[in-house]
């Protein structure tokens, strides 16, 4: 095989290129560097096309800082991963630290460091029966010794009570517990096990078993609640709305995911709790379904948006052809499109569960924060994320507790992170499979 092969050659008075052509087998073709990588043309009438590309100093500047800030992302990302497990390794850790049982005789002379075998001239049991206002002036204490000396020492009442609270709260504290203490019963009231969660004791009880109950209880209200309404919306809007319609009503419902969560939490704390209350007679005007109701309110707006993008998406084809057999818009919404779009939705229910597991301001202000196992929706419950955000600033750093607190944020990690993966890699693939038809 032979081809035509172009010699150009320049006009001087013209300034034009004519081309000439010549043959070229295979051989040159492959060897000869001027037309290798160029179709033959043989009424190319202007010089080959230079294929360079030519550098750009923004362009490259800009594409650097992109990469830059992108795995200075992903490094963030990883550090705070890292720094969340790191910190409750403390549970496990626990320390030397002496802890001392206070009894009454103890209260008055441990401000004094280890004098222990001191106390005030004047001390009865009596004094143990008056009120002490703390912060009040400075009070002056004579101590005596075993050996009859005296001596004088100034302190305030805040000090004194300041120091009792520090030695009751943190007595026993500093022992590290174990994978048995967070999911076995830890304790045994009229006979039966129970878990509970009691870090502020002279026995402290961590157990993971309450916390994640409610959590569980009051995501899984949320998701009835808002699932339903949030899907037959998406449908609404795309099958049956007209178009002006669905330009308000989407841009109105995202909105609605801006709402800060503690709005939404102080919505229910003082309105939703009464009216709850009110209808079902519950003895606790704080519950499961009160913080189900508020999570429903924070979820609505995330599974509408993804799910109206997975309805939006589904070929209009599909549409016109079950119109076309026949089927009403109802039928074509309800077995026609919304099947088609069952991987997008149900990603918009994972999304959803996520965000209503992790959430901490609602659960915090409507659900009681009572540490419950129970299956009575009426009961308050108190969840993972919202024990963090009640006891983490007032533990002691580097505490044993400290330390289970940043463990139930690695659990809360844990949980997320396992349910995404588990509906992306095997459920949602499955689901594409079978209404594929493949």
């Amino acid at each position: 095989m032979t081809l035509e092969k172009p010699t150009y050659r320049r006009d001087n008075r013209t300034g034009q290129y004519s081309s000439e052509t010549s043959l070229l087998t295979n051989v040159d073709q492959e060897n000869n560097s001027s037309v290798k990588g160029m179709p033959t043309n043989r009424f190319l009438k202007h010089p080959p096309l230079k294929y360079g590309k030519k550098m750009y100093l923004g362009e490259f500047l800009m594409e650097r800082l992109v990469q830059l800030i992108a795995f200075a992302s992903i490094a963030a990302i990883l550090a705070i991963f890292y720094y969340v497990f790191q910190e409750a390794t403390w549970a496990f850790r626990g320390d030397n630290r002496k802890t001392e049982t206070v009894v009454p005789e103890q209260l008055a002379p441990s401000v004094y460091g280890e004098r222990n075998n001191l106390k005030p001239a004047s001390y009865s049991a009596e004094d143990e029966l008056e009120p002490t206002s703390y912060g009040g002036p400075d009070e002056k204490l004579t101590l005596e010794s075993n050996g009859g000396a005296s001596e004088t020492i100034t302190t305030t009442s805040l000090e004194r009570g300041m120091e009792t609270s520090r030695s009751i709260e943190s007595s026993g504290n500093n022992t590290a517990v174990s994978v048995k203490q967070l999911v076995l019963p830890n304790d045994t009231i009229g006979g039966k096990a129970h878990y509970i969660w009691q870090p502020v004791s002279q026995v402290p009880k961590y157990s993971f078993i309450p916390l994640f109950v409610g959590a569980l209880k009051v995501t899984l209200i949320a998701i009835l609640l808002a699932a339903p309404l949030a899907i037959l919306a998406a449908m609404f809007t795309v099958s049956f709305s007209p178009r002006w319609m669905r330009e308000i009503l989407k841009p109105v419902i995202e909105i609605l995911a801006g709402f800060p969560s503690v709005v939404i939490g102080f919505f229910c704390l003082i309105t939703i709790a009464t009216v709850a209350q009110e209808v079902t007679g519950s003895v606790y005007r704080l519950n499961a379904l009160v913080g189900g109701v508020g999570m429903a309110l924070a979820v609505i707006p995330i599974i509408y948006t993804v799910t109206e993008d997975a309805l939006s998406a589904v070929p209009k084809f599909m549409k016109e052809a079950s119109l076309a057999l026949g089927a009403s818009r109802w039928q074509t919404a309800l077995r026609v499109i919304l099947p088609a779009a069952t991987p997008g939705v149900f990603a918009a229910l994972i999304l959803g569960f996520g965000r209503a597991f992790g959430e901490t301001m609602i659960a915090l202000m409507a659900t009681g924060n009572a540490a419950l196992v129970s299956a009575d929706i009426f009961d308050s419950v108190r969840t993972m994320a919202a024990t963090i955000g009640a006891e983490m600033a007032e533990v002691e750093f580097h505490s044993v507790h400290y330390g289970v607190l940043f463990l139930i944020g690695a659990v809360l990690f844990v949980v997320t992170f396992t349910l995404n993966a588990v509906a992306e890699f095997y459920v949602r693939k499955r689901l594409i499979k079978k209404f594929q038809g493949m």
